[in-house]
């Protein structure tokens, strides 16, 4: 294959809000809510207290970023609070998607008039349509080529990737950029003990080009990988067919938070542990790579726990911090862009020839491997 039709990643760009929230504030704020509930209901199942060291036994999660924290907070509230904007000006995710976006056409020296399509991955979309991807690109000022949205939950970055590489496979596109901007905190249920400590905002992309357009230093995508298979343990019934079935809004407490995220914690862990180190484990060996080939494993940030025992698996031993890095501690679980933090932020440091994988997987069930070779011209 040409450099003019081998895939690379050129460049990553992430947004990070400024506001976050601590566990112990989380639990101030939940347990509050818990005593203000069982005062109020005192025939119901009393609400349990949660607490910091629950928190970081269960998931790893030591603090989130947030939009907004004020109204996630209050006890009266617990859910995001964001002001409607009109339709002459951007919305808020295309809007952290567009900085994203620009962070890492910088760092690659990139002008968006060489990029021909804009694809949007991420775990929600504000809006039917018209498509975050085709305003990002309008944001942007991007005249020519086409954008659209993908969303394949928290696998939606790589399988943004193998699309975009597929692009410049076939020659389609010679530069396309892949956006992931996730605001979890408007899908997750801030009153639900189990749940209300996973999810951080956050946005990322991913400029995937041809390799004789790329930068002098850059990652060879060596090969890519989908896998999905349907499960019920990851939810989020929510979708504009609800009002049809004349049920009333969504209740955080009642039996409408369905349509928020809910997820059975403990099958997800059992079978999707296996699922995704298999994956990976026969997709190096396609590719010819051994475990002892491996620099670095950049996972999908959801939980240490199954981040500990798919390394394992993969390399055969339990991966440190280097041959794993964690951003789960300070982001918590971002959807998609989790992946592509770790990447983002634990890259530099390898040298010409190293071989890393990037990895997501999440509902559905999906998963996405991307093999991926430094290059220093």
């Amino acid at each position: 294959m040409t450099d003019a039709f081998t895939p690379v990643i050129s460049a990553t760009g992430l947004y990070t809000p400024t506001d976050t929230i601590s566990n112990a504030e989380l639990v101030a704020s939940y347990n509050a809510y818990a005593d203000l509930f069982n005062a109020q209901n005192p025939d119901a199942e009393p609400l349990v207290h949660s607490s910091v060291e629950f928190i970081e036994k269960a998931s790893g999660i030591k603090s989130r970023h947030v939009i907004d924290k004020a109204a996630i907070l209050d006890p009266a509230i617990m859910e995001p609070r964001y002001d409607e904007r009109p339709n002459d000006q951007i919305s808020l995710m295309a809007e952290i998607g567009v900085a994203a976006c620009r962070d890492a056409l910088a760092k690659a020296g990139r002008d968006i008039a060489d990029v021909d399509a804009v694809l949007c991955a991420a775990s929600n979309m504000q809006r039917g349509y018209p498509a975050m991807a085709v305003e990002i690109q309008h944001e942007l000022g991007m005249e020519h080529g086409f954008g659209f949205d993908i969303n394949v939950a928290c696998s939606s970055a790589t399988f943004g990737i193998q699309t975009a590489a597929d692009y410049i496979r076939s020659g389609n596109a010679r530069s396309v950029l892949v956006v992931n901007p996730e605001i979890t905190s408007g899908h997750l249920n801030w009153r639900d003990r189990d749940s209300h400590f996973i999810f951080g905002d956050v946005a990322t992309a991913i400029l995937v080009e041809a390799k004789d357009l790329a930068p002098p230093t850059h990652w060879e995508i060596l090969g890519t990988r989908l896998k999905t298979q349907f499960s019920n343990n990851i939810r989020n019934n929510f979708g504009f067919l609800n009002r049809a079935e004349g049920k009333g809004p969504v209740d955080q407490s009642g039996p409408r938070n369905d349509k928020l995220f809910v997820q059975e914690g403990r099958k997800v862990f059992k079978e999707v542990v296996p699922m995704v180190a298999q994956m990976i484990v026969d997709h190096a060996g396609d590719l010819g790579l051994s475990s002892e080939s491996l620099r670095r494993l950049w996972l999908h940030q959801a939980n240490q726990g199954m981040n500990r025992m798919i390394s394992q698996r993969v390399l055969g031993h339990e991966a440190n911090d280097d041959e794993s890095p964690t951003v789960l501690d300070t982001y918590a679980n971002t959807s998609s862009a989790g992946s592509i933090i770790a990447f983002h932020k634990h890259n530099e440091d390898l040298a010409a020839g190293d071989v890393g994988l990037i990895c997501s997987f999440g509902a559905g069930y999906s998963a996405g491997c991307v093999f991926v070779q430094k290059v220093s011209l």
